[in-house]
């Protein structure tokens, strides 16, 4: 799977530069012309890294990194034209993860987005791969296998079986999962959280409606169950 990138830039011909660029080093990129939208398609995509702008035409881009960093741990990359070191300590202080002043030299900004990529999934996952009876994940790689055999889930569904999978035997709230998943808790998105929990069961479990993997404890929220071959057998 590839990396999702998302880069929040209101200069149409940096924006476009950047998209060729890291698509031709195999990116999926999405791009943001604002603050607002940066916020949405965050929330909509949950990208692996970002790189953003600070001087957006409605926000600040310290403003998204404050969001951004309060529930998430995404790596994020400002790349402005501001040169001051006042406001490069300032946006360290809040979150951001690096920063590179434009214009840029392109290999290296290359070099600092996979930087960040390597040091945050060794952060996060420093074994690499989940296992738990027949489910595979492979955190680097961002697939999943069931029995060998590798399947497709949506950015969403990806998401929710790794929050589980990080919290094995844990039950995991509806508000701790919409916290963690979506950036905030509204009670609007609890109908979208079941019908994803559904169709990551139909993906995952032999029998969804007598699932071996993702419990559901009624009026709380959700538990990944600890497997193994045997158990899975009988």
């Amino acid at each position: 799977m590839k990396t999702q990138l998302l880069i929040v830039e209101d200069d149409p011909s940096v924006q476009h530069l950047l998209k060729r660029l890291f698509e031709q080093n195999d990116y999926r990129v999405h791009l943001a012309s604002d603050g607002k939208d940066a916020l949405f398609q965050f929330n909509n995509v949950l990208p692996d890294i970002m790189i953003l702008d600070l001087g957006l035409p409605d926000m600040e881009g310290l403003c998204i990194i404050q969001k951004v960093k309060k529930s998430y741990k995404t790596p994020i990359l400002v790349l402005s034209a501001r040169e001051d070191a006042e406001e490069k300590v300032i946006c360290l202080d809040h979150g951001a993860d690096d920063y590179v002043t434009k214009p840029f030299n392109s290999e290296e900004l290359l070099a600092r987005v996979r930087v960040l990529k390597r040091k945050y999934t060794d952060c996060m996952n420093p074994s690499n791969i989940y296992t738990n009876g027949d489910l595979v994940i492979d955190y680097n790689s961002h697939t999943v296998a069931i029995e060998g055999k590798e399947i497709h889930l949506t950015p969403i569904e990806y998401k929710l079986l790794v929050l589980l999978s990080e919290h094995t035997g844990k039950v995991l709230t509806y508000k701790f999962i919409l916290k963690a998943v979506w950036g905030q808790v509204l009670e609007s998105d609890l109908p979208s959280l079941r019908v994803f929990m559904t169709t990551l069961r139909k993906k995952i479990e032999h029998d969804p409606k007598n699932p071996h993997y993702i419990r559901t404890h009624l009026s709380v929220g959700y538990q990944m169950m600890k497997q193994d071959h045997e158990a899975q057998d009988t």
